[in-house]
């Protein structure tokens, strides 16, 4: 019974432990339109942000903004498509 008792509470321990690092917060940034999901463990942002208007006249692009995806796996940046 000891050790049943024991497992439960291992296996309620393992569940809490991944649902504090696994579960992420919804911040808006304000920048833009921002969205950013974080978590301890990763970062998940919806970049859409306005670029200055020199710099989007530059690029030749028609609308001033800057979009585009970047994930954080334990602080180290898997991806980032923002152009």
């Amino acid at each position: 019974m000891k050790n049943r008792k024991k497992a439960v509470a291992a296996i309620v321990a393992a569940v809490l432990l991944l649902v504090v690092l696994l579960f992420p917060i919804r911040m808006n940034l304000k920048d833009g339109g921002s969205v950013q999901y974080k978590s301890l463990t990763y970062s998940i942002t919806k970049v859409h942000r306005l670029m200055p208007e020199s710099e989007a006249e530059k690029e030749g692009k028609i609308k001033p903004f800057e979009d585009g995806y970047q994930i954080e796996i334990l602080g180290i940046r898997v991806l980032d498509t923002v152009k």
